[in-house]
């Protein structure tokens, strides 16, 4: 990878290329910083120090060089008294560091210059940085997308999180079946953050709420007693391209405020002795904890009001630094909720408004919409937060208090404007009556918020005809969209360098930053010179995930093959169950004339279930019997799967460059967004798909010719389920499905249990929720013109060149432009 494929011409942060210990960015300052952190902070020689010493090395050296950068980026947002956005988000899928950071500083070329010198390879090191996965899926991952653009674009702007000690599981699959292992990525420690002691805050759970009139005549509520756990702040820099600006994602630890008993220690009492400081340390101590049960659940109610508590504090604490009132508040702060986990925001900035800080309610809960925007991330009804009453009554007394007033004024304003409905008022309540009352979330962030986003014209749209309807009807003119984006930087630029070389070579590299140039390529689609690089970078990232795989999983792929890429969370919903019975499908029938299958292929799965998803992980395990059963006979058959353990960040951006076709097969109506998609097209892969998510608007852009296109539309989807649509008619009046289910249901692909996917296919069957069976010929069909595609080379790479060239929509920089301009109000501060 050469610096010019990518390096900005004025990535300086210290202004000019000195060679300084501390900010130099030439080889030389490289090698002398690399060297000295080996030295004086390693305390090793250079000869004797180990690969995880050099690494370490490395990412400290490029860390200070951001340092400077970082410090003048928060002292010009000081300086200039600017609007910024903060961004609670429960989940951030950063994955590696180094190298991203490296790009967006321009050093690349520099550090792999200084490294050759000393005989150190840059690729082992980057290996050797364990992946940040704080995040289960898209959700945190679109969040440090967004965190890369708002740096890259100049927008004052900060994410806040929790900083789990373990993030999502890693995955094992053994004897085909996902096992869980702890994540410890923070084992030996993370190069790239910074404690802030001095900025610890106390947040309170439990307790009682006194009442009282105070001084001025007005009630006084106070929360009193209960537990109070304290959130240490740790932050993270995180560099836009150029590094002109830095910006800070600060993730809350939780630490005891009474460490230990000594007393109960002396007295032998070991394990009372330290109750306190495993009860609060446990807050942030794993991702999604399993809320199947109380225990569970409190402790995710914990986790959200603890990261939100400490957040609104820090904000608060920022304002008041330069302001005595609170009546420029919502023109200095945007808080956007990402998703409803921070939705107890609404409750909380209430509570410090009306408890701490003494202002009017009505006064308040103005400051208070005007600051939130929240997005809406699913059209899963289940997937809409809700909590019991009583849990909240027990675990955030008085922001239940807060959350009953405002449901009791605006169930008011509702009443008087729609006068004699009362179905409409239990539908937009705030509180879900029922055997089990419960706080809808999703209900609070909308009240409490001016703005309120789908992420996909789809989805914005679904939700104002459907999840959202009452609220659309009463608020119309909060209602927007906003499309999810990927940055290119990692996505296309870190993960890829081969098609990034091959691109700069064309249309040079201004395209990084403004990712609309990409356009330029189309001109190229049917130059002979340029496809032949095309195909060339992509049969060379096809030649490395082989070798990678055949090291990590003992898997056999052939680079020739058309690589089948479905990388996702496991879900139902997006159909993995589709692929895996269309799979099976091809090799009953190559089985039987070998001349039926016109293109090799090896189908590649990446995903992880939650836990307790018995089904989710029920179907990994059907993947796994299949590919035992198809590799055994992919001499005869040309077939190959396979299912890729922990499947994460890092193992993305090395499938993802390889990838031919992309699976984005979810149910219409289901899918919020995606941004695997976004990714896969980005480099070239040409998507098999549902008009789902944003889905629907690759295709508008890439062309109906360059999108193979199957299944139910959401219109149809409604109208199935309306009739009373089950699985069983399908299964019936198909017999090339119904060999399929026959096949799995008598346990071909499970010897050792007969039985063992009957409950899959007792789902299928019985009710089909997500309509597997209704679009499965579909699907085949759509999957036959794949094969013809690909066998006309032309047309398959000038689709592949086209999907590229494309992407411009899809870059997160125009996201989040949008967003700071139509929700937040946040002005780009560029560098003087």
């Amino acid at each position: 990878m050469s610096t010019t494929d990518f390096r900005p011409s004025d990535a300086r942060p210290n202004g000019h290329p000195g060679t300084e210990a501390r900010s130099g960015l030439s080889p030389e300052a490289m090698r002398k910083a690399f060297i000295d952190h080996v030295e004086f902070t390693r305390g090793k020689n250079f000869e004797s120090s180990s690969a995880y010493d050099r690494y370490l090395a490395l990412a400290l050296s490029v860390r200070d060089r951001m340092a400077k950068a970082w410090v003048r980026t928060q002292r010009r947002y000081y300086q200039h008294d600017v609007k910024r956005a903060y961004y609670l988000s429960a989940e951030y899928l950063l994955g590696r560091s180094l190298g991203n950071n490296l790009i967006n500083m321009g050093l690349w070329d520099p550090v792999r210059t200084a490294l050759k010198e000393l005989g150190v390879d840059l690729a082992t090191l980057l290996e050797l940085e364990p992946d940040a996965g704080l995040g289960n899926g898209g959700l945190g991952r679109l969040a440090a997308c967004f965190l890369d653009s708002m740096a890259t674009l100049d927008i004052p702007g900060m994410g806040y999180g929790i900083r789990y000690e373990f993030g999502i599981f890693s995955q094992d699959i053994v004897n085909g079946y996902q096992v869980e292992r702890a994540d410890e990525w923070l084992k030996f420690g993370n190069p790239w953050e910074v404690v802030r002691p001095e900025r610890i805050v106390p947040v309170r759970f439990y307790g009682s709420v006194e009442n009282a009139v105070g001084p001025d005549g007005r009630r006084v509520a106070r929360w009193v007693g209960g537990k109070t756990v304290l959130g240490v702040p740790w932050d993270t820099p995180i560099t836009g391209y150029g590094c002109r600006t830095v910006n800070t994602l600060r993730l809350w630890q939780a630490r005891a405020s009474a460490e230990f008993d000594f007393a109960l220690f002396n007295d032998g009492d070991y394990e009372r002795s330290v109750v306190e400081k495993n009860d609060s340390e446990v807050i942030s101590k794993v991702l999604y904890p399993n809320d199947q049960n109380q225990a569970g659940k409190e402790l995710r109610l914990k986790q959200e009001y603890f990261f939100v508590a400490c957040s609104i504090a820090d904000i608060m604490r920022r304002y008041l630094k330069t302001h005595s009132d609170f009546v420029q508040f919502p023109t200095k702060v945007a808080i956007q909720l990402n998703d409803t986990h921070p939705a107890i925001g609404v409750a909380e900035l209430m509570r410090v408004f009306v408890d701490e800080k003494r202002l009017p309610w009505d006064e308040a809960w103005d400051l208070t919409t005007r600051t939130f925007g929240y997005t809406n991330h699913t059209l899963l009804a289940e997937a809409l937060e809700k909590w019991p009453v009583t849990l909240f009554e027990r675990l955030l007394p008085r922001h239940l208090q807060i959350i009953y007033e405002v449901n009791q004024r605006f169930l008011r304003a509702v009443e008087i404007r729609y006068p004699f409905d009362s179905a409409r008022l239990e539908r937009l309540s705030l509180i879900e009556e029922g055997k089990e009352k419960s706080v809808r979330m999703a209900h609070l962030a909308v009240v409490g918020s001016h703005s309120v986003n789908g992420v996909a014209e789809l989805h914005t749209s679904l939700l104002k005809q459907d999840v959202l309807k009452d609220f659309h009807e009463l608020y119309p003119q909060r209602f927007n969209n906003k499309t999810n984006g990927v940055t290119p930087r990692r996505w296309l630029v870190a993960c890829n360098p081969r098609l990034t070389k091959v691109i700069n070579a064309a249309i040079g590299d201004g395209w990084v930053a403004d990712l609309d140039k990409l356009r330029d390529l189309e001109k190229f689609a049917a130059d002979a010179s340029f496809v032949k690089a095309f195909r060339d970078a992509k049969r060379g990232n096809k030649e490395d995930l082989s070798a990678h795989l055949r090291d990590v999983m003992w898997a056999s792929l052939d680079p020739s093959a058309l690589f089948d890429v479905q990388i996702k969370r496991l879900h139902e919903y997006k159909r993995q169950l589709l692929n895996a019975l269309h799979i099976v499908r091809l090799w009953m029938d190559a089985r039987r004339d070998p001349s039926t299958l016109k293109v090799p292929r090896a189908f590649l799965f990446g995903a992880k279930s939650a836990p307790g998803y018995k089904l989710a992980k029920l179907i990994i395990r059907l993947i796994t019997g299949i590919a035992d059963v198809v590799n055994s006979d992919a001499q005869r058959t040309g077939l190959r799967v396979a299912f890729v353990p922990n499947y994460r960040v890092s193992m993305a951006e090395r499938i993802i460059p390889a990838a031919d076709l992309s699976e984005q097969i979810s149910t219409a109506g289901m899918e919020a967004s995606g941004t695997g998609n976004m990714k896969l097209s980005m480099n070239g892969a040409l998507t098999i798909g549902t008009l789902d998510g944003a889905n629907v608007e690759i295709r508008d852009l890439v062309g109906a010719e360059n999108f193979f296109l199957f299944g139910l539309t959401t219109e149809q989807v409604a109208q199935k389920k309306k009739e009373g649509y089950r699985g069983r008619h399908v299964y019936e009046t198909n017999e090339r499905l119904r060999e399929v289910i026959d096949l799995i249901g008598a346990g071909f692909f499970s010897p050792e249990d007969k039985s063992l996917f009957r409950p899959l296919i007792d789902t299928l069957l019985d009710e089909d929720r997500f309509l597997v069976l209704a679009d499965f010929d579909d699907y085949a069909r759509a999957q036959a013109e794949v094969a013809s595609a690909y066998l006309n080379p032309d047309k398959w790479w000038k689709a592949s060149i086209i999907n590229v060239a494309r992407m411009g929509f899809f870059s997160s920089d125009r996201t989040i432009a949008g967003y700071a301009k139509d929700i937040w109000g946040v002005r780009r501060t560029p560098t003087e």
